[in-house]
């Protein structure tokens, strides 16, 4: 009987199997594919950053330039202070990275792991703040800002992450409340406070958790355009992003030249995010573990 079976259970089983490689075919190609379709701009951004500007805007598309144009690549740093605008902007990206972590971890910490009345209701109050737009308190900030003679200074860029941020600490609570409970009662009995609990414990065990916090708000601040545009004015303040937007000409815009400083600026954002694209996917899940 078993061996009167033998070759069907054999056909069934390469039946399976080729059904099974089939599919991943035909995964595989959808998601090349798809990878294809979205990498379009970035190469013709990588190819008309080295085009001549005669070539830039040809119909059909030039992919690979006739003549090369390195020049591209250097010139506006001789004509703008691109060193400024790229130390402005690491200097608000570092100070807001820092302290929205440390900022968002404290509030975290508090919902997740202490009991006080109307903790949950206070929990639902900061998440609300998440819908609320941010250009329905764009200009009573500005005008708080105006007040305080911040206005044209990165203070107004910097200071409000030392507020936390209601994503951050939402993403920072749901990870805290995974970590057993029974580690705060054994530092307790053995006499520690809530800051040791916060500083000795907890905070080392939610280092992945605060990783994929500094990667969302390195690749924020790095790419942020409207807040330094609403609050910066002088040149020697801008940003990476606003002095990309002087490269746009009254009379004649060099496109070559703006894709070019765009290549460079957004390199050390894809540097970020190959070393630690694990981390971008990690930030997923963490959102969605217990509550």
């Amino acid at each position: 009987m078993i061996a009167s079976n033998t070759p069907a259970v054999a056909e069934t089983r390469h039946q399976v199997n080729v059904g099974r490689i089939s599919s991943r075919i035909v995964l595989y190609a959808v998601i090349l594919g798809g990878a294809v379709l979205f990498s379009v701009p970035f190469i013709w951004m990588l190819s008309t950053s080295v085009k001549p500007g005669y070539e830039v805007f040809k119909v059909p598309p030039v992919w690979i330039p006739s003549k090369f144009e390195w020049d591209n690549y250097w010139v506006p740093w001789s004509n703008l202070p691109f060193l400024t605008f790229y130390k402005n902007t690491a200097i608000m990206t570092f100070v807001d990275i820092f302290a929205t972590i440390f900022s968002s971890s404290i509030v975290a910490f508090a919902f997740a792991r202490m009991r006080f009345r109307g903790r949950d209701i206070l929990f639902v109050l900061v998440l609300s703040t998440m819908m609320l737009p941010m250009q329905v308190t764009l200009i009573p900030l500005y005008v708080l800002w105006s007040k305080l003679h911040l206005v044209n200074t990165l203070w107004p860029l910097m200071i409000p992450a030392f507020f936390g941020s209601p994503f951050n600490i939402f993403l920072l609570r749901q990870f805290m409340m995974t970590i057993p409970l029974a580690m705060d009662d054994a530092a307790r009995i053995d006499g520690a406070n809530w800051v040791q609990i916060y500083s000795r414990i907890l905070l080392p065990l939610s280092a992945p958790a605060l990783g994929v916090v500094a990667i969302y708000e390195f690749t924020f601040r790095w790419n942020d355009f409207l807040g330094p545009l609403i609050y910066l004015n002088d040149p020697q303040n801008f940003t990476v992003t606003l002095g990309l937007q002087l490269l746009n000409s009254q009379y004649v815009t060099q496109t070559q030249q703006i894709m070019a400083q765009t290549i460079i600026s957004i390199v050390p954002v894809l540097i970020v995010f190959f070393a630690a694209q694990r981390y971008f996917i990690q930030g997923l899940v963490i959102t969605g573990v217990k509550g």
